[in-house]
């Protein structure tokens, strides 16, 4: 039975627990019905010991034991807390050759600019590498918390993208062995103040991501963490964002440059992924940059990726001090 890991507040205690969910229940994680090393039974300790957790959770889910809760009823917190978020940027097709397009500049025609850099990106998934930046976890929210839009800019943007869960110590690892360092996957919103991306007063050092990416709640993730052995194909899943209703990304994750497997291999040759951290793998077309509008007080993001639940994250303006 297909199930998946959330970290929810507890209706009667208050406290902060691991859950397993399964058809919209979801079953508290305590010491009694999962037997695991150390003092706190948390997400993350879950993927630190998977192979002691997984059989234990397999037969949870299927027993129709007692203790069960409805989802819906539950507050669901962030899943987990990585100790490293690793960004991956430009990692569309699509997206990439949006971008050339809406920035040429006397470069040739709409349809020369798409070919010449549909090209770039063929050679690039050939012979290049991953673009990655650092992201701060204290940035994290979790999958329904309002987005409070800082008053310093006007130009705040949604950028919808998978995330791959890291299960155990990555170092070096080959594309053709990442994914058996992944634990599972998640869904993050990594929201993005566009004109602070490049530095005006700097424009030789280039882009700024500390300052456009980790204002508190850019990072909006889950609701869920499924297990990888649930994913029959990372490059199949369906990337669908939308804004008041209206569908505003809505790419397959087939369309990646780079797949998840080698953005974990690369990501793993200058330092080594720890159990729980974050590689998020580059968000499709169709963001605000896009379509021109950036978010504003009020607006309410829907974001669904195949199998990972749904955020639903509603936007509120700053309130000056």
């Amino acid at each position: 039975m297909t199930y998946s890991l959330i970290t929810f507040r507890d209706p009667g205690t208050g406290e902060t627990r691991a859950g397993l969910e399964s058809g919209g229940r979801v079953l508290p994680l305590t010491d009694a019905n999962l037997d695991l090393p150390g003092d706190r039974l948390t997400l993350e300790a879950v993927v630190e010991h998977w192979d002691k957790a997984e059989g234990q959770l397999d037969r949870l889910a299927e027993e129709p034991s007692a203790g069960w809760l409805d989802y819906a009823d539950l507050t669901v917190l962030v899943p987990l807390r990585p100790q490293q978020v690793l960004q991956a940027g430009a990692n569309y097709r699509q997206h990439v050759i949006d971008l050339a397009v809406a920035h040429r500049d006397g470069e040739g025609t709409e349809e020369e600019i798409r070919a010449r850099t549909a090209a770039t990106m063929d050679r690039r998934a050939a012979e290049g590498t991953p673009y990655f930046f650092i992201g701060l976890p204290t940035a994290m929210a979790s999958a329904t918390e309002d987005l409070v839009l800082p008053g310093y800019s006007q130009a705040h943007d949604w950028e919808l993208e998978l995330a791959a869960v890291v299960g155990k110590r990555a170092f070096r690892v080959s594309p053709e062995e990442a994914l058996e360092y992944v634990f599972g996957y998640t869904m993050v919103n990594d929201i993005t103040t566009r004109d602070l991306v490049f530095r005006k007063d700097m424009p030789a050092i280039g882009s700024d991501w500390y300052r456009s990416k980790n204002a508190p709640g850019f990072l909006p993730t889950g609701p869920l963490v499924l297990p990888a052995k649930f994913v029959a194909d990372p490059q199949d899943l369906m990337v669908t964002l939308r804004l008041n209703g209206e569908t505003m990304q809505a790419e397959s994750t087939a369309d990646m440059i780079f797949t998840v497997a080698q953005l974990v291999s690369h990501a793993s040759q200058q330092m080594p992924l720890l159990p729980g951290d974050l590689v998020l793998t580059g968000s499709p077309a169709g963001n605000g940059a896009h379509w021109g509008r950036m978010l504003r007080d009020g607006d309410v993001m829907e974001g669904t990726i195949t199998g990972l639940g749904t955020q639903l994250v509603r936007c509120r303006d700053e309130v000056a001090p």
